[in-house]
C-alpha cells in the first residue's frame, strides 16, 4: 500500500508543471471582430513559457508559421500547412513573430510574448517585410 502511494506521489510531482500549463487558442480569420482582413485573433497573445498555443483554421486558405528572424535565437519554429490546426509549445522565453504565408502581404500577422519581455531585440524587424505585415508588427508592440 505504501509503495503504491509513494509512486503515485512521485508521479505527481514529477507531472506537476505540465499541470499548470495553459493552452490558448487562436483564430485564422478572413475578417476580425473588428472588420480588419486577414488576421489571427488574437493578434497579440502574451503566455508563459511551457504553454501550447493552437492555430485554428477558422476559415478556409490560411495556414500559421514562424519567421525564422523573428524568434529567439535558441528557439525553434514551426511550420503548418494550409487549413490545417497547428498545435506548438512554447518553451523558450522571447518575442515569436507568427504569419499566414498566403497573406502575409495583406498582413496577416501575430506577436506572441512568451514570458516578460520589455521590449523588441533590435534584430526583430530586420529583413524585407510587407508594408501592411510592418505596420500591424509595430501596432502589436504597443503590447509590451
Amino acid at each position: 500500500m505504501f509503495k503504491t502511494f509513494a509512486s503515485a506521489l512521485a508521479l505527481s510531482v514529477s507531472l506537476g508543471g505540465a499541470a499548470f500549463a495553459e493552452t490558448h487558442e487562436v483564430k485564422m480569420l478572413n475578417k476580425g471582430a473588428d472588420g480588419e482582413r486577414m488576421v489571427f485573433e488574437p493578434a497579440f497573445l502574451q503566455i508563459v513559457a511551457g504553454d501550447t498555443v493552437v492555430f485554428l483554421p477558422t476559415d478556409k486558405s490560411h495556414n500559421a508559421e514562424t519567421l525564422a528572424e523573428m524568434i529567439p535565437e535558441e528557439a525553434e519554429g514551426f511550420e503548418g500547412k494550409i487549413n490545417q490546426q497547428v498545435e506548438y509549445t512554447f518553451d523558450v522565453e522571447g518575442l515569436y513573430g507568427v504569419i499566414c504565408k498566403p497573406h502575409y502581404a495583406m498582413g496577416m500577422v501575430m506577436t506572441i510574448e512568451v514570458g516578460d519581455v520589455d521590449a523588441a531585440p533590435a534584430s526583430y524587424f530586420e529583413g524585407r517585410m510587407p508594408k501592411k505585415a510592418k505596420e500591424r508588427f509595430d501596432a502589436q508592440m504597443s503590447n509590451l
